[in-house]
C-alpha cells in the first residue's frame, strides 16, 4: 500500500501535480494607505497559490527604513523616492496603486460636489488669507452658490505621511507663495488651523466641524460620505475626484522606468486629470533576486486579477500602459 502510494505522489509530480500548498511567507511593510487593498489581494493570492503575504501597515517612513535596513521582503511608500536615494541604497521602485487627495468640506446646505475650487484658492485657504466662505475670490469661482459669510475651519493631518506631502506639493507648483513660506514634504509647519491624526482624524474633524476645510485620500472621502470638491486643473477644465480622473493623471504622469518610476502625478498635464493625484509605491533590495522574483509573482497576479477589487475598495488600479512600464522594468531589473 505505502508503495502505491509512494509511486502515485510520484506521479503526480511527474505529471505538473503540486499536492500541497506552498508553505512560503513573503514580509512586507510601509504605507497605511494601501493596507486595505494589499490585505484583501493576500487574502485572495493565498487562496490561489497558498503563498501568504504578511504586511504590516506602519507608515511609509517605516517601511522606507526597514527596505533600506533589509529586515523584510519589500517596503511601501505613498512618497516615490529619488533616483539617487534608490542608486544610494541599492533598492528597485515601481508603482502599485494610484491614490486621490480631495479636499473635503463640510458646508451645511450644500451638495456635495457643488463648490469649485483652484490650486490658489486653496493656498490661500491654508495659509489662512481667505478666512471666510463669502470671499469674492470663491465667490468668482462659484457665482451660482450661496456661499456663506462663515469663518473656514482649516483641517490638516497632524502626522507625518504621504497625503499631506502629495497635498502640500501640489500646492508648491501651483501657489509660489505656498513654496516659499510653507513648501512640501511629509510633514510641514501649518499656518492656520487644527490638526487630526491619519485619514481618518481629519475625516472626523471635518464631519463634526461646520464649515470646516481638509484634504484625506479618496477612499476615505468616499467611506465617510463627505462633501468633495471640485478643482480647475492645470487644463482649466474643472474636474471631480473619480477613477477617471486619477486614472488619466497617472496616464499623463512622466511615469519613467529608467528613474525608476520617480514622478510627481499633481498637476498632472491631462486634459481630464484630477490635480492632486499620487501613487504608492513598493520597494525592493536590488540584490535579492531570488525573493523579489517572489515579490513580483504576487504583484503580477494583483495587476492582472486585483483591478475589481481595488475599485470595490475605492483604490484606483494602474493603467495599462503604466502596468506594461512596470513589467518591462521588472524584466530588466530582475533576472
Amino acid at each position: 500500500m505505502i508503495k502505491k502510494l509512494i509511486l502515485l505522489s510520484t506521479l503526480f509530480i511527474l505529471l505538473g501535480f503540486n499536492l500541497s500548498y506552498s508553505s512560503e511567507m513573503i514580509n512586507g511593510a510601509g504605507a497605511t494607505f494601501p493596507y486595505p487593498l494589499y490585505s484583501s489581494w493576500a487574502a485572495e493570492y493565498n487562496k490561489a497559490t497558498g503563498i501568504k503575504i504578511n504586511y504590516q501597515s506602519i507608515g511609509s517612513g517605516g517601511g522606507i527604513r526597514q527596505i533600506t535596513e533589509r529586515t523584510v521582503h519589500f517596503g511601501a511608500s505613498d512618497m516615490a523616492l529619488t533616483p539617487e536615494e534608490i542608486e544610494k541604497s541599492k533598492l528597485l521602485q515601481f508603482p502599485a496603486v494610484i491614490g486621490g487627495v480631495v479636499p473635503v468640506l463640510n458646508l451645511p446646505g450644500i451638495a456635495s460636489g457643488s463648490v469649485v475650487l483652484d490650486g490658489a484658492t486653496i493656498c490661500d485657504i491654508f495659509l489662512g488669507e481667505i478666512n471666510k466662505w463669502d470671499d469674492p475670490k470663491l465667490k468668482a469661482l462659484n457665482p451660482k452658490l450661496n456661499l456663506p459669510s462663515k469663518p473656514i475651519t482649516v483641517i490638516y493631518r497632524s502626522d507625518g505621511s504621504g497625503t499631506t506631502a502629495i497635498f502640500t506639493h501640489y500646492l508648491s507648483g501651483t501657489c509660489k507663495k505656498w513654496a516659499d513660506t510653507v513648501g512640501y514634504g511629509t510633514s510641514v509647519k501649518w499656518r492656520t488651523g487644527l490638526g487630526g491624526k491619519g485619514n481618518e482624524g481629519v475625516a472626523n474633524y471635518v464631519k463634526r466641524t461646520p464649515y470646516s476645510i481638509g484634504y484625506v485620500e479618496f477612499a476615505y472621502a468616499k467611506q465617510n460620505k463627505l462633501n468633495v470638491a471640485k478643482l480647475k486643473n492645470k487644463a482649466g477644465q474643472v474636474v471631480a475626484p473619480d477613477f477617471e480622473s486619477f486614472a488619466d493623471a497617472a496616464a499623463t504622469a512622466q511615469l519613467d522606468a529608467k528613474n525608476h518610476f520617480y514622478a510627481w502625478m499633481t498637476d498632472a498635464p491631462g486634459k481630464k486629470a484630477w490635480p492632486i493625484t499620487g501613487a504608492t509605491y513598493i520597494l525592493l533590495a536590488k540584490e535579492k533576486t531570488d525573493i523579489n522574483k517572489s515579490v513580483i509573482k504576487f504583484f503580477e497576479w494583483a495587476f492582472q486579477n486585483g483591478d475589481e477589487t481595488a475599485k470595490k475598495l475605492d483604490y484606483v488600479p494602474l493603467p495599462k500602459p503604466v502596468k506594461d512600464k512596470v513589467k518591462n522594468y521588472w524584466k530588466t531589473n530582475i533576472k
